[in-house]
């Protein structure tokens, strides 16, 4: 199932609407690091409870494990996703190479997410509210991206492997709902009782 025959059209229009709400949580992340520099002692909008918050995230060595904050990295990350997800509308064609690129890219970010997963579950003991927006579109990214680069063969010749692949995507929401499932599960058997937490705020 080669990309020239077939169009990628859901495929595009996820990457939009995944790259647009990832945006606007690293965005929103970005403005709480300004508030925080301005004023450390300062109450953030996302600091719902002691273990919903984003606040220790930010202070903290891992939110800013490059020598600058993280979500400097979702704000010009997710610009990669965008712009391509508007391409393949569009109908432009990559080749090979292009698409390996873009796919190393976002396995690192996978990779990256899922160090983070670990640090705020393990180490700051803490579920941050726009971390976890952009986990919830990071994760269903990388595991649609695997198989679109499989199916348009990028990873592999045979065609029996790209259909199958292509066969594949309508599981992606259930991949990533099993993988929530995962999160949620970790932050419990840790002591953060995320759905606890959850329904004291909203009730």
């Amino acid at each position: 199932m080669s990309e020239q025959r077939t169009r990628p059209i859901g495929y595009g229009i996820w990457l939009i609407v995944a790259s647009v709400v990832g945006w606007f949580a690293a965005f929103q992340l970005t403005i709480e690091k300004f508030v925080v520099l301005q004023n450390p002692e300062a109450a953030l909008s996302c600091d719902i409870s002691p273990l919903i918050q984003c606040g220790k995230n930010l202070e903290s060595w891992q939110g800013s494990v490059f020598g600058f904050p993280n979500p400097i990295l979702g704000l010009t990350g997710w610009m990669a996703p965008l712009v391509i997800g508007v391409a393949v509308l569009a109908g432009a064609r990559f080749p090979r190479w292009f698409w390996a690129i873009f796919g190393a890219g976002i396995t690192f970010a996978f990779g990256f997410v899922c160090w983070l997963i670990s640090q705020s579950i393990y180490e700051l003991v803490v579920l941050c509210p726009w971390c976890m927006v952009t986990w919830a579109v990071t994760i269903p990214t990388f595991f649609a991206t695997m198989l679109h680069l499989t199916r348009n063969g990028t990873f592999t010749r045979n065609e029996k492997v790209q259909e199958r692949a292509g066969s594949l995507m309508a599981w992606v929401p259930l991949a990533a709902i099993v993988a929530y499932a995962i999160i949620i599960a970790m932050a419990q058997l840790k002591g953060i009782d995320f759905i606890g937490e959850m329904i004291r705020i909203i009730f």
